[in-house]
């Protein structure tokens, strides 16, 4: 019998085929963006971390500096697949891949690095944020301080209007869509800048609900039937350059329940609450629009004729 969390884990998607996992390695993006940070954040002979391993390529990527990588993998096929991986690449053996339950595994030793990668849009869905926040408890109640260095360390969420097409040879289905973040979408139209609503630092305590209201000057006429969702990863703080090793996801478009007309000037208040690692339709049951104020419309102005 699974019990509820294994439950769970399966509807949120934790036990998949490692098939899909290709996705993953072939998102050069990510990749090179975790093989720069690892490399930046793991020290020689450090020892590291990881939790949720999948096929163990970012812990493969601290062995290059690292002397030990423990690799918690909850899923038993993933498990097996990220052994066979490892003993095919250099510095392989340096990883052990542990069968384990990232919310109640401890490292028989403190280690220096945590990586988790368990990150979706908006921290809904996976459980980055409440594994990374139980995780620091025990660890302080096992090995004492100081905390590891987490990678990623930061994440910034932003939200922004949008008008976006739900005509699908004529078919009208308004639904999440995810978009990526270098392609143009002709039936998405921007109707206002981002705004920031949670910036999370990792090495830091964090809560695990996001509650937001916020305001936005529309910059065109149109009708908001969508909030784009903007999940920023700062994989990793480089201080000597004063700069960041940073991975994007793919944007969300979630649907509004109350589509809004606006128009150019108005100004819309937007508003919703969720909890990380919930579900998306969580957070689309509390997303609302409104306009608080309607631009002010400036008289014509009447040109002198022509004699």
């Amino acid at each position: 019998m699974l019990n509820e969390r294994e439950i769970e884990s399966c509807y949120l998607g934790q036990f998949i085929p490692v098939h899909y996992h290709h996705n993953m390695l072939m998102d050069q993006n990510r990749m090179h963006g975790f093989k720069s940070a690892i490399a930046y954040g793991v020290k020689p002979g450090a020892k590291v971390l990881e939790l949720g391993g999948g096929t163990g390529v970012l812990s493969w990527f601290a062995a290059a500096n690292a002397s030990k990588v423990y690799c918690v993998e909850f899923n038993p096929d993933m498990v097996k697949e990220a052994r066979k991986f490892l003993a095919m690449n250099p510095n392989g053996e340096k990883v052990e891949v542990i069968h384990a339950d990232a919310f109640e595994y401890m490292p028989p030793e403190p280690v220096d690095v945590v990586i988790c990668e368990m990150i979706h849009v908006g921290m809904l869905r996976e459980k980055q944020v409440e594994v990374i926040e139980s995780f620091k408890r025990r660890y302080l109640e096992r090995f004492g301080g100081p905390l590891p260095l987490f990678l990623p360390e930061a994440v910034i969420m932003a939200v922004q209007p949008l008008q976006q097409e739900y005509d699908f040879e004529g078919f009208c289905a308004p639904i999440v869509q995810f978009q990526e973040t270098a392609a143009i979408y002709p039936g998405t139209v921007e109707l206002a800048q981002p705004a920031v609503y949670s910036i999370i630092d990792f090495n830091q305590p964090n809560e695990l609900i996001y509650s937001w209201q916020g305001k936005f000057v529309v910059e065109r006429n149109g009708e908001v039937n969508a909030m784009r969702f903007v999940t920023k990863n700062i994989l990793a703080v480089v201080q000597e350059r004063s700069s960041t090793i940073d991975w994007l996801n793919p944007y969300m478009a979630v649907p509004l329940n109350v589509p809004v007309k606006a128009r150019e000037g108005d100004v819309l208040q937007v508003s919703f609450q969720y909890r990380a690692g919930g579900s998306i339709a969580s957070l689309q049951a509390t997303l609302k629009a409104e306009v608080l104020y309607e631009a002010v419309l400036q008289p014509a102005q009447h040109m002198p004729a022509f004699a």
